[in-house]
Formats: C-alpha cells, sequence, structure tokens
C-alpha cells in the first residue's frame, strides 16, 4: 500500500515576529520603530496576513494525507521525500531558498502577500491551494537552474543565479576560461562572477545586464541557457578584461581556478550556505542537471 502524498510548507518567520523575538515585546519593538519613523501596526498587518494565509493552506490538506512545516532556516537540514508535495508561502525568494534542496517534487508558490510580492514564482492565492493540491492535470514548468561544481565534488545549486567571489564582495583572484572555447584563459582580478538563469533574469542578473546596455539576450526561466558577467574586471599587467561577459548553453560551463587564498559560491543570495574554495581549486559553473517542477 503506498503512502499518501505529503505536503510540506515552507515558510519563514515574519518581520514582526523577528522584532519581538529580538526586543521581548510588542511594545518594546513598537517602541524601536517609532524612533526610526516607522508604524509596527504595519508590520503586525503583514504578519497577520502571512498567518492567515498559512492557516488557509493547511485547512486546504486533504484529511487523509501527511503534512509537516519547515521554517527557511531549517531547510539545509530538512529531509526531503520523492513523494512530497512543496507548497510555498511567501514571497518569490522563498521558493528559490527551497530549489536547491529538491529533486523532482512538484512545487506550489503562494502569495501570501499580494500587491506587495511581484509573484514571479509565487503564482497563486490561498484560495486557489485546494484545487491546485487535489487537480489530476497540474501544470506544472520546468524552471532550469544553475549548478557549481567544485574539483572536490562541492556542489551548490540555485535557481537564480551562483556567485563566485571572494567573501565580503572584495577583490577576488582567479583564472577564467571556457570549456568549449579552445583552452582561452584569462587571469583576472575583479568583484567577483554572477552566473544565473532565465529566472534570475528579473533580478540580480538583470540589474548587471542593464548596466552592460542588455546587448545579450535574455534568457526564459524554462531556456537551457545561462548568462554570465564578470563584475568590476580590474585591468593591470597580471590581470585582463577580455573574458567579461557571455552565455552559455546547456552543453558549455565556465571553469574558474582560485587564485586567492580563499573564494566563496553561493546561491540566491544565500551566503551562509557557501562552497568553499582554496588556492588552485577550480570549480565549473553550468546548467544543472536538475529543474525546478514549478506548479503553473
Amino acid at each position: 500500500m503506498s503512502l499518501a502524498p505529503r505536503v510540506v510548507l515552507v515558510h519563514r518567520t515574519t518581520e514582526y515576529e523577528e522584532l519581538v523575538a529580538h526586543h521581548g515585546t510588542h511594545g518594546q519593538a513598537a517602541f524601536f520603530l517609532s524612533t526610526r519613523g516607522r508604524d509596527i501596526e504595519e508590520v503586525a498587518e503583514r504578519h497577520r496576513r502571512t498567518r492567515r494565509a498559512l492557516a488557509e493552506v493547511t485547512a486546504a490538506i486533504p484529511l487523509t494525507w501527511r503534512q509537516t512545516r519547515v521554517e527557511r532556516a531549517d531547510l539545509d537540514r530538512f529531509l526531503f521525500a520523492p513523494e512530497d508535495v512543496v507548497v510555498v508561502v511567501g514571497q518569490d525568494g522563498l521558493v528559490a531558498n527551497v530549489a536547491k534542496y529538491l529533486s523532482g517534487q512538484p512545487v506550489l508558490g503562494i502569495d501570501s502577500d499580494p500587491g506587495r510580492n511581484p509573484g514571479v514564482l509565487v503564482r497563486h492565492r490561498p484560495r486557489d491551494a485546494a484545487a491546485l493540491l487535489t487537480s489530476t492535470s497540474r501544470s506544472v514548468d520546468e524552471l532550469t537552474m544553475v549548478e557549481a561544481v567544485a574539483d572536490d565534488t562541492q556542489r551548490i545549486l540555485a535557481l537564480n543565479e551562483i556567485y563566485l567571489g571572494a567573501a565580503g564582495h572584495q577583490t577576488a583572484r582567479y583564472r577564467l576560461g571556457l570549456e568549449n572555447d579552445g583552452g582561452v584563459v584569462e587571469a583576472q582580478a575583479s568583484s567577483g562572477v554572477l552566473v544565473g538563469t532565465g529566472t534570475g533574469a528579473t533580478g540580480w542578473i538583470r540589474s548587471v545586464w542593464q548596466e552592460r546596455g542588455g546587448t545579450l539576450p535574455l534568457p526564459r526561466p524554462t531556456d537551457d541557457r545561462l548568462l554570465w558577467f564578470v563584475r568590476e574586471a580590474w585591468p593591470s599587467p597580471a590581470t585582463g578584461t577580455t573574458l567579461v561577459s557571455g552565455e552559455l548553453s546547456a552543453s558549455a560551463s565556465l571553469q574558474l581556478t582560485v587564485e586567492s587564498e580563499r573564494l566563496i559560491a553561493f546561491g540566491d543570495g544565500m551566503e551562509g550556505d557557501a562552497l568553499e574554495l582554496t588556492w588552485g581549486q577550480s570549480v565549473r559553473v553550468g546548467v544543472a542537471e536538475r529543474s525546478l517542477r514549478l506548479v503553473g
């Protein structure tokens, strides 16, 4: 007898909860915000909307199904099962945070604060949860992901982008090349390298793309194509600025060899969950075999 599906509700601590936890009481948090020209009621109302969304989605889960909750800070310690249905209640960024921990499970994004979130990844309202969970014909988009694999088998996945550089975004020194570009390699000193997907083209990657004049066509979220940019490459007798941007097909990869004491690679802004790279190590970045199955 097969197990009933398990719904994993993914959420994050609200700003209101963080404020009260830090300051001890609602009143002390309110006083702290007032000294900075803010009203705690606006923060508390967003908290209440999030809690109502969580309650409505929870009530929509069929009674015969299993369910559990996981907070964003605990994602790296949570074990997802193959039969899970992942329901993210919150912001678009929370979907990106959970993506790298999954292996084909469908993800349903629920917008807890419509009008405040862009809704690129949290596409649905809490009232839609019941129908979407029980539907046998859910449409699913396969969103391309990016991965970085180090020569010591460390690996990191991301839905939006991967950053490679120095901790604190200081000057990083490395050698950069394209795997299928005839062996051309360039020594560089820069603020780091950014490699992103079509989903990331709505965020950090897009801002760099705009600064560079937008000459490369942006990929769509489902395209097996990535864009990469070197940030603030510095020309010197020992470092060049020739390889500073480009695109990667599904069969191509960017190769980086560390020439600093310590570099890191992290995905989707989660710097606390980064690969640690030391002098002489190499890392390959390209289209990941795994994709995110987002319910449309």
